[in-house]
């Protein structure tokens, strides 16, 4: 029997839609979209990155990521300052960071609850699937 692909790319779309609507109400409640929280950790893990490296971290365009930026930079969230050339460098503010780890808090349950219908082995084994379809090597190692 050979898988249908359209019926696979499409069940990787309804999981995907699953988790970020999921994902996006259970992050009202710290104040912060799954797009801002996303980007928060963006932040986190690369202080001083682009906003170019920052869109392609998160998925957007340079335009979107920069009107993301703008919207946290008035939230009090993180702060932008002049790089080298016409680099802007993004880093966390307390509040920024407050939010990010009330974030965390939040997502973990949430996380265990869309993951919960896989046993351990099942999602170590989709993580896996995933990383070589994205064309990434595994993460752990």
């Amino acid at each position: 029997m050979t898988t249908d692909l359209e019926t696979l790319g499409h069940a990787i779309k309804r999981a995907q839609y699953r988790n970020h609507r999921t994902m996006d109400e259970a992050l009202r409640v710290v104040g912060v979209s799954l797009v801002q929280w996303d980007a928060l950790r963006a932040i986190q893990r690369t202080p001083g990155a682009s906003s170019h490296d920052l869109a392609v971290a998160t998925f957007q365009s340079d335009q979107a990521f920069g009107t993301l930026a703008t919207r946290l930079v008035d939230r009090g969230l993180i702060t932008r300052t002049a790089g080298r050339g016409r680099r802007l460098e993004h880093v966390l503010t307390e509040a920024g960071r407050a939010a990010l780890d009330e974030g965390r808090d939040v997502a973990s349950g949430e996380l265990d609850n869309l993951f919960s219908p896989l046993a351990e082995k099942q999602r170590a084994e989709l993580l896996q699937l995933l990383e070589l379809l994205a064309g990434e090597s595994p993460l752990r190692g």
